[in-house]
Parts: C-alpha cells; sequence; structure tokens
C-alpha cells in the first residue's frame, strides 16, 4: 500500500504540472526558456510545492490535535483553529501600524496568537464538559468556530473589509507564484519535529493519566503540540487561504487501517494529506477548465461528505 501511495503521489504531482489554463510547449521546456519554461518555474513549481507542504502540514496538525483531544473528529477546522487564525490576520491589518501590517511577520504573529489561544479555550473547554458521545465534541467545535467566524466577520463589516475578506481568505493556490509563497517551507520543521516527538504524542493519546504514570511531561507535550498546529494553521492561512476537513479526514482513514503509533503512520499521513489535497486542486482545475474553482471549494465539498460519513459511522 506505501508503495503504490507513493507511485500514485508521483503521478498526481506530474499532472499538477501539466494542468493548466496554458499548455506548456516541450521544445521550450527542453531548452530551458520561452514562455513555458517561465511559467513551469514561476508558477507551477511554486504551486505543487505550496499543495504539497499545505497537505503534509495540514495532515500533521489534523493528527496532533486528535491525540490531544483524544478525538478522530477534531482538526483545525472543526476546533476554532482556522476562524481564530482569520480573526488574527484581520486584527493585524487595522491594529498595527501600516508598515507592520502588509509584512507577512506581522500577520503571522497575530494569526499565530489567535489560533494558539483559541486552541486552549477549546481543550479547556472540552475537558470541562467532559463528552459521553465523541461525535459531540466536533459539534462544540463546529459551534465554536461559527462564534469565531461570525466575529470575523462582524469585525471586517465594522472596519469595511468584509468583501475583500471572503475573497483573500478562502483556500485557492492560483495565486501562488515564485516569491509569494516561501512561508509555506515552515510546514518543513514543523513536521521534522512531529515526527521527532512522534512517540510522546502517541503516548499523549492514551489520556494524561496514562501519560503522566508513564514519565510524560503531559502540560509541556500538550503545549508544544498546540504551537505545532498554530504555527502550521497561520503559515498555510496567511499563504493560500484557509482549507477545512484535510486535517480530519487522512488521519482518521489512516488510523483506521494502520494503527495509533504515529512513529509508523506519520509518514503516511503526510503522504495521504498531499495527495488529496493533489486530487482536489486537479478537480478544481479541470471543472470548469480554463476557469479555476478554489480549493477551498473542492476540498470543503469532498471532505465535508468524508466528514459526514465518519460522524455516521462514529455514532453508531
Amino acid at each position: 500500500m506505501p508503495i503504490r501511495l507513493f507511485g500514485l503521489f508521483i503521478v498526481l504531482c506530474g499532472a499538477s504540472l501539466l494542468v493548466g489554463a496554458r499548455q506548456l510547449a516541450w521544445p521550450q521546456l527542453i531548452s530551458l526558456s520561452g514562455d513555458a519554461w517561465l511559467t513551469l518555474t514561476a508558477s507551477r513549481l511554486p504551486r505543487l510545492a505550496a499543495l504539497v507542504l499545505t497537505g503534509i502540514g495540514l495532515s500533521v496538525c489534523g493528527v496532533i490535535l486528535q491525540h490531544i483531544v483524544r478525538n478522530k473528529f477534531v482538526e483545525p477546522g472543526t476546533s476554532g483553529g482556522l476562524d481564530a487564525a482569520k480573526l488574527g490576520i484581520l486584527v493585524s491589518l487595522t491594529a498595527l501600524p501600516p508598515a507592520m501590517a502588509s509584512s507577512t511577520l506581522g500577520r503571522m504573529l497575530f494569526a499565530l496568537v489567535f489560533c494558539f489561544a483559541a486552541s486552549l479555550l477549546y481543550i479547556a473547554l472540552i475537558r470541562r464538559i467532559r463528552f459521553r458521545n465523541t461525535v459531540l465534541v466536533p459539534v462544540i467545535g463546529l459551534m465554536y468556530g461559527s462564534v469565531l467566524s461570525a466575529a470575523a466577520e462582524f469585525y471586517a463589516y465594522r472596519q469595511g473589509m468584509l468583501q475583500s475578506m471572503q475573497g483573500w481568505l478562502l483556500g485557492d493556490f492560483s495565486k501562488i507564484v515564485e516569491g509569494h509563497y516561501e512561508l509555506i517551507y515552515l510546514v518543513l520543521p514543523i513536521v521534522a519535529l512531529t515526527y521527532l516527538y512522534a512517540q510522546r504524542f502517541t503516548v499523549l493519546g492514551m489520556g494524561e493519566d496514562m501519560a503522566t504514570s508513564l514519565g510524560l511531561s503531559y502540560a509541556a507535550t500538550m503545549t508544544l503540540g498546540l504551537l505545532l498546529v498554530s504555527v502550521t494553521v497561520a503559515a498555510t492561512v496567511i499563504t493560500v487561504g484557509a482549507i477545512p476537513f484535510v486535517g480530519l479526514v487522512v488521519p482518521h482513514l489512516v488510523a483506521r487501517r494502520y494503527g495509533e503509533n504515529l512513529g509508523r503512520t506519520l509518514p503516511l499521513i503526510a503522504l495521504s494529506g498531499a495527495a488529496l489535497l493533489l486530487v482536489c486542486d486537479i478537480a478544481g482545475r479541470l471543472l470548469l477548465y480554463p476557469f479555476e474553482v478554489p480549493i477551498g471549494l473542492t476540498a470543503g465539498g469532498v471532505g465535508g461528505v468524508l466528514f459526514f460519513v465518519l460522524l455516521l459511522r462514529g455514532g453508531r
């Protein structure tokens, strides 16, 4: 299965480079010059890198949150993380001086802080209520995210940014070009740290009492996990916008087949997340060719259907 998955991933990468409104001329590609070569190096390759890294990052975020909350239906989109990052970006645009508001670093810091704070509040809420039915946990998260989303839209309306916000916060890779996507490479050290602490996150998913009895610092490991999630969410939302459900569906499906040991399943989760996002992006480029459907809609549609199916199975 891993070999077939890797083969599928390579095929999807090739298709992503070839599919687009502009056809690539092979003689120009071979000669490493001309418009086709410029399109490949300035647009198609950066877009492919952003797609792969975003898919990996969102999937890793999902599996970290699922181990922290001990619920397979949790990810940044169902725990308020994505909506909090949006709100943080909006606040940064008005609270910071114009020079800092236009910088990526300022917006990144605000999105990170808001996402981290919202995640802490969500976990505190879940731990206090202690639901018996696991399906209620993401439902509460969706309600919590709706409140944050409403706050963001109200804030944008008061600042006269509502229409523009709905455009640039929707997941979309069509704007990815060379020089305007490099922030997404922050995903690489995040994934490396997650793999380094994979065994600790696996123990974390056993619960606080069990993790503490095994000598794990539960609070420190949970805080590290939330920081890794917040950095990844902030980088992806700023670079490509919000993309829901990828971090929920992929870890859930991989865990059903290969188990809970992150030391063994994390590479599969990362590769599957990248492959799923590639499929959604290619579908979005072909549905209305030569126009393009934003990946926030295609991934949201596919992920939403799978989420609904998983909810029905989880509720039985």
